[in-house]
């Protein structure tokens, strides 16, 4: 299970040195690939590539001719690629998924369970500012009885 968040500075060619806790189990051990897409929340999710060919798959089979599906399809396999950590753990984040992401330089590296989010150092602030606003945070549908 993919789980803490990092702060990294990307380096002057826009790579992401991965933190050297997850290096091993989100490659297993150096044998698969990964998997760069984006998210309609202006960030990118990293995957093993195992863990991201189901999704791949269910999104592939959402209907073509559905307006309501294609910005889904376009976003998250459009932009989706298929990567390797170079020799020193550092994982190249294209230009397009720069731009996408507004990625420019400091990053937040956020475990999820299957998969990693990467975002903006100043969109992630954003994104707590919002939810700890205003104090106890509005639980979406089917968390109300949830308790830490």
């Amino acid at each position: 299970m993919f789980q803490g968040a990092s702060q990294i500075n990307l380096d002057a060619k826009g790579r992401l040195a991965v933190p050297t806790r997850v290096r091993d189990p989100l490659t297993q051990g150096g044998t698969v690939p990964v998997v760069l897409t984006a998210h309609p929340d202006k960030c990118l999710l990293l995957y093993p590539a195992p863990a991201w060919e189901p999704v791949r798959t269910r999104v592939m089979s959402f209907p073509s001719l559905d307006a309501a599906f294609n910005p889904w399809k376009r976003l998250l396999v459009g932009f989706a690629e298929e990567l390797a950590l170079d020799g020193a753990g550092r994982l190249l984040i294209s230009p397009e998924l720069r731009a996408f992401a507004g990625i420019d330089k400091r990053v937040m590296f956020i475990g999820q369970g299957s998969y990693y989010e990467i975002w903006d150092l100043e969109r992630w602030q954003q994104q707590l500012d919002r939810l700890t606003a205003g104090g106890t945070p509005v639980l979406p549908p089917g968390m109300e009885n949830f308790s830490l």
